[in-house]
C-alpha cells in the first residue's frame, strides 16, 4: 500500500519512489544507489554521491529485486550493471557505519561502557540503545537484558559485533556491555539500525533469552 502523499513541499522532499515497488516512502527508510563511473550501481549510504539518485526500500528483498529484474537500468534508461551481492554490500556498509557512528559518538561522549555502568544507565531509562558483544560471556548478557526488560521507556537492543570489533572501534579493552545514551545521536544512529534490520537481525538467533529489539523512540519517520 502507497504511503500517504506529503503535505508540504519539504516532506516531498524527503521522499521517494521504491523501485521494487513503486511505492512512495521517506528516504529514511530506503538505500540510495547511484551510477558509479563504469556504470556499476553502486550504494550511497550518507546520500552525498554525485548523480541521480536510484531509491530502493531498505530491506534485502527489494534490492535483489531491483538488481535481478533490471529496475535499475529501468528507472535510469540507461545500462547499469548491477552486482548479484548488491544486498550483501549494502548489508557490510551499514554495519561499518553503525560501528564508525559508535566511535563518533564515544568522542561525542554520547556512550557507557562496563558491567556496572550499563545497568546503572538502563535503569535509569537514560539508554536509548544497549549494544551487547556477541561474544560476551551469557551470564552477564542475562543480566545486562534483565535489567533492559525492567527499564521504562526499553532500549533498543543490538548484537552485531564480537568484543574484539566493539573495543577497536571504541579505543577500550574488552569492550562487551555498551550503552547509547538518550539524545538526538543515538536518534540518527537509529536510522541506520532501522535500515539495517531489513538486511539480518540485530541480535543473534542463539540468544534466546534476548528480548524482541525495540527501537523505542528511534522512528525514523520522525526526522533527526
Amino acid at each position: 500500500m502507497t504511503l500517504a502523499g506529503p503535505r508540504t513541499h519539504a516532506e516531498a522532499s524527503r521522499q521517494s519512489r521504491d523501485l521494487a515497488s513503486g511505492e512512495v516512502r521517506p528516504r529514511e527508510t530506503m538505500i540510495r544507489f547511484v551510477a558509479g563511473p563504469d556504470n556499476q550501481v553502486v550504494p550511497d549510504l550518507a546520500g552525498r554521491l554525485p548523480g541521480r539518485g536510484l531509491w530502493v526500500a531498505a530491506d534485502r528483498v527489494s534490492v535483489e529485486t531491483a538488481a535481478k529484474k533490471g529496475l535499475f537500468s529501468r528507472s535510469a534508461r540507461t545500462a547499469l550493471k548491477a552486482s548479484p551481492d548488491l544486498a550483501a554490500q549494502v548489508e557490510v556498509l551499514l554495519l561499518r557505519r553503525l560501528l564508525d557512528g559508535l566511535g563518533l559518538a564515544r568522542r561525542a561522549g554520547d556512550l557507557v561502557t562496563g558491567f556496572e555502568k550499563v545497568v546503572s544507565t538502563v535503569g535509569e531509562g537514560r539508554a536509548a540503545w544497549l549494544i551487547e558483544a556477541t561474544d560476551g560471556a551469557p551470564d552477564g548478557r542475562r543480566k545486562v537484558l534483565s535489567a533492559l526488560r525492567r527499564a521504562s521507556p526499553s532500549p533498543g537492543l543490538a548484537g552485531l559485533w564480537t568484543g574484539e570489533e566493539l573495543s577497536l572501534a571504541l579505543g577500550g579493552e574488552n569492550v562487551i556491555h555498551t550503552v547509547f545514551l538518550v539524545g538526538r545521536g543515538a536518534d540518527r544512529w537509529a536510522f541506520d539500525v532501522q535500515r539495517l534490520s531489513g538486511f539480518r537481525p540485530l541480535v543473534p538467533e542463539s540468544w534466546s533469552d534476548a528480548p524482541a529489539p525495540a527501537p523505542g523512540s528511534s522512528d525514523p519517520a520522525q526526522g533527526v
